[in-house]
């Protein structure tokens, strides 16, 4: 083949080299896009996976709160019951309770009773003019100054 030969061949094919090149670049170029759809396609596995993790903790958190608060409403119920006063109806139930630990340290004998009683009387007994001691409380003359009634 002779250069002239080579040149009319290239004249009259020479839109083959091109869509060559198109050719091979098409071909890296799907290669590429494979690459990286197969890319997103695992981050996005990744990050449903993810997603469902946090939604299950989540899920957990909120059951694991509610047994909480449920439990603490029933210590709370129960503690609150336990602090009930004790209504003591007869005598034959006071003595019962004051036999036991809590009841003698809550229940007061009669003779203890009764020394309360002596002291009042006794705290009462000395005060001289019972309800009309408050009158001497207030300064008679009201129009005066307050230098001058507590000097008085």
């Amino acid at each position: 083949m002779t250069w002239a030969a080579c040149l009319a061949l290239l004249r009259r094919f020479w839109w083959a080299a091109p869509m060559i090149g198109l050719l091979v670049g098409l071909h890296f170029t799907r290669e590429t896009l494979a690459d990286r759809t197969a890319t997103l396609r695992s981050e996005r596995a990744a990050w449903t996976a993810e997603i469902a993790k946090a939604e299950q903790l989540r899920a957990d958190a909120e059951m694991r709160f509610a047994v909480q608060q449920s439990t603490a409403l029933t210590t709370f119920a129960d503690r609150l019951a336990n602090r009930e006063p004790i209504i003591l109806r007869s005598t034959d139930t006071v003595r019962t309770y004051a036999q036991t630990d809590a009841g003698r340290a809550a229940c007061l004998p009669a003779d203890r009773v009764r020394g309360i009683d002596a002291l009042d009387a006794e705290l009462f007994a000395r005060d001289p003019g019972g309800t009309g001691g408050g009158e001497e409380a207030l300064h008679r003359d009201t129009g005066a100054p307050a230098s001058r009634r507590l000097s008085q």
